[in-house]
């Protein structure tokens, strides 16, 4: 199989996209285990592509119980470089409305330290830039695709991640308000930790589902609310990563691709023969 240097995680169902063609069902196993889900490879627009559904076939794994560290390890198996998420996300914000889309350009974690957030460790140290935590190169992309496609679009927010698989309480939400933050969801980290360790370009594309519960006159967010608006948007979504693919096409420079250069914290003679094994895929060019 030849390498796919794009990616796209997200909910059930991405892999159904019009227009995909040649498509390959890949079972990967990891060093952290089994990814969520078999990853869907096809051509789009001319380009490979591999998706995968962050939840698994059917919705099975809560935000906690996402095996994020598998499922960018397999990304960067198959040779992905530049990856797409895709996600439902709260607004915090009254013009982040339901049904538009977001590319954020910073995250907030109110993550409760229950995912493992780095492939480091166990006698390997390494510690990345992420004061950008999303791709500008690649969000410039999903910003133009998103435009492109007819969305109503912002560029520029700060998305929070909560543990979940409990949406907000009240008093959450208006801290969350108080402290300047435009969205909130579950699942962008460690997700995106992950990626620029594997020196994979990350940003996501956020699909605003509801206005939390901060809103004066929104209800309790429910379950029925989020998948409706989803489903509303389900062909937008895919035009958006149609586009996307388009503009990124061959690739392009990223800092993500170099991350680990100047990282790598320990010194090579003392690091467990099993550990360098496991990290190879990220670190051999920078190990002697």
């Amino acid at each position: 199989m030849q390498d796919v240097s794009i990616g796209v995680i997200g909910g059930s169902g991405l892999y159904a996209m019009e227009g995909l063609e040649a498509v390959e069902r890949i079972d990967l196993q990891t060093p952290y285990g089994a990814p969520s889900d078999a990853y869907i490879v096809g051509t789009l627009a001319g380009r490979r592509v591999a998706f995968l559904p962050r939840h698994g076939v059917g919705h099975r794994l809560t935000p906690t119980e996402v095996p994020s560290r598998a499922n960018i390890y397999g990304f960067r198996q198959l040779g992905v470089r530049y990856l797409i998420s895709v996600s439902a996300v709260g607004s915090l914000r009254e013009e982040f409305a339901p049904g538009h889309v977001v590319v954020p350009d910073q995250l907030f974690d109110r993550t409760k330290g229950n995912r493992p957030a780095s492939f480091f460790g166990g006698g390997i140290v390494a510690h990345v830039a992420f004061d950008r935590p999303f791709d500008a190169g690649l969000a410039d992309r999903l910003e133009a695709a998103a435009r492109a496609a007819g969305a109503t679009t912002h560029r520029g927010a700060t998305l929070v991640v909560m543990e979940g698989p409990q949406f907000s309480t009240l008093a959450e939400s208006e801290e969350n308000r108080r402290r300047g933050h435009h969205l909130i969801g579950m699942t962008a980290l460690p997700e995106a930790k992950l990626a620029r360790e594997a020196e994979i370009a990350y940003a996501a594309l956020a699909m605003v589902t509801d206005y939390d519960v901060w809103h004066p006159d929104h209800d309790a967010v429910t379950v029925d609310q989020v998948v409706a608006v989803l489903h509303a948007n389900a062909r937008l979504a895919q035009d958006i990563i149609r586009r996307s693919v388009e503009l990124i096409g061959d690739g392009f420079a990223s800092p993500a691709h170099a991350a680990l250069a100047t990282a790598i914290m320990t010194d090579p003679s003392l690091i467990p023969a099993t550990r360098r094994a496991e990290l190879e895929l990220f670190t051999g060019k920078y190990l002697p």
